[in-house]
């Protein structure tokens, strides 16, 4: 697998991240007529502090989210190197 291969795979590898994170933020909001969507307080806050905070500073369970995020592109990145 070329750079060029490798990037497109972990591009769309973070595309659908992405997209999962939207469709996971979206189920947290508050949907009104208008069409917008109002984040919840406890979901603003949350995500403020995480977002400010260093990977080193996270919590344990926060971490290992983290971690399954990185065992996906690693075995992403496993599944592909010998094509």
């Amino acid at each position: 697998m070329d750079g060029k291969e490798i990037i497109e795979l972990l591009a769309d590898y973070e595309h659908d991240r992405w997209s999962r994170w939207q469709k996971y933020l979206f189920s947290k909001c508050i949907f009104k007529e208008d069409g917008s969507l109002i984040i919840p307080r406890e979901f603003v806050d949350r995500w403020t502090r995480q977002m400010n905070t260093n990977y080193d500073s996270l919590s344990n369970e926060e971490k290992v989210s983290d971690r399954k995020e990185a065992i996906k592109i690693l075995n992403l990145i496993k599944e592909n190197r010998h094509e």
